[in-house]
């Protein structure tokens, strides 16, 4: 699994932590982060609302095909259901 290069900033309680135990923590958050942030992720907690059409897209796979195109008319807009 490659998790990408990215910069996390890690914050502990402990003044000199134990760098095993930081190195188990950062692989955690890599793989959770990993997971989270794929584009299937993306769609099941986006909407995307319509204005021109009147429509509410809810199902992943209308999400990723309308933020697939490669240009996406005016008022169209991708909201998160939270």
């Amino acid at each position: 699994m490659n998790t990408g290069n990215r910069d996390l900033l890690l914050l502990t309680k402990y003044e000199k932590p134990d760098s095993v135990a930081m190195k188990l923590e950062l692989k955690f958050l890599n793989e959770l982060l990993y997971r989270v942030e794929s584009l299937h992720h993306f769609c099941i907690v986006n909407e995307i609302i319509d204005v021109n059409r009147y429509k509410i897209f809810t199902k992943p796979y209308q999400i990723h095909k309308i933020t697939r195109e490669r240009r996406i008319k005016p008022f169209v807009f991708i909201l998160n259901k939270n």
